[in-house]
């Protein structure tokens, strides 16, 4: 299993913090408590990751929710894995996890993530980016996909 990343956690709790906020500018929703709290022990024990599967069900449910907003599957329907490459062109992913996807748990889903946009190598980063930018006259970088809040397709 995959480990979420603390910066998810962060995206997450930032997330609940603007869907709901406080009401005094002191207390906070339970959903940002309870990830609060993972995110807490995670700098203080200077993790990079959480585990899943024994992180606090409220907590994790909280993550689930902010996950559930964010985009699935970085495919730009150009896979070059389809063409015999290790790693597809389109939007960087390896041929297991374009194969394997829809069984990779949301942790698994946002580790890729992470990775490709840190390489930043894939189409979808370049390219095509700048393509679907200069068609809606869009002059400025996107958005970073940590932390999204656009609905999934």
């Amino acid at each position: 299993m995959a480990g979420i990343h603390i910066t998810d956690v962060e995206s997450a709790i930032n997330w609940w913090r603007e869907r709901s906020p406080s009401p005094d500018g002191i207390t906070a929703c339970a959903e940002v408590r309870a990830l609060a709290e993972v995110y807490a022990l995670m700098v203080y024990y200077h993790e990079p990751t959480c585990d899943e599967i024994t992180m606090p069900a409220r907590a994790r449910q909280a993550w689930l929710d902010w996950y559930a907003t964010t985009p699935d599957a970085p495919c730009i329907a150009i896979c070059s894995t389809s063409q015999g490459d290790a790693q597809c062109k389109g939007c960087g992913r390896t041929f297991e996890e374009v194969q394997h996807w829809t069984g990779l748990s949301p942790a698994e889903k946002r580790a890729v993530w992470r990775r490709i946009t840190q390489e930043g190598t894939a189409w979808r980063f370049n390219r095509y980016a700048e393509r679907a930018r200069a068609a809606s006259g869009i002059d400025h970088p996107p958005p970073e996909i940590f932390g999204t809040t656009a609905a999934r397709p």
